[in-house]
């Protein structure tokens, strides 16, 4: 019927997460918060050791990048190894994080044609 909302939403991937969806929420805010999008995006382009990855993102101080990289440990993300005798710890995304690589392909596609900052 023309001008009825569903009751219930469905997402573009067939799921019913209704009007609000807690797992999309969670998702959104820890992709959303400050540099987490950019960390990854840095990750993705094979950037694995601090000092790397702290070069292609300008404006960031070691203390939020080391705060962030802890925080997407911890949400299994990206996982710190310490090679035996190779110096400083790398950072490498796990089998969860690379599975975030079509998003942030989608976003930076979208940016590098919608954001204001491109201009």
């Amino acid at each position: 019927m023309e001008g009825e909302v569903a009751d219930e939403a469905v997402g573009p991937a067939g799921d019913d997460c209704g009007r609000y969806c807690p797992s999309f929420h969670q998702t959104v805010e820890l992709l959303g918060r400050r540099w987490n999008g950019v960390i990854l995006h840095a990750l993705m382009a094979h950037a694995e050791r601090f000092s790397e990855i702290r070069a292609v993102i300008p404006g960031l101080s070691d203390r939020l990048l080391a705060e962030r990289l802890r925080e997407l440990e911890r949400e299994g993300l990206l996982s710190r190894t310490c090679p035996v005798g190779a110096g400083a710890p790398r950072y490498v995304l796990t089998t969860k994080g690379r599975a975030l690589g079509p998003v942030i392909d989608a976003i930076s596609s979208w940016a590098t044609e919608w954001s204001r900052a491109a201009d």
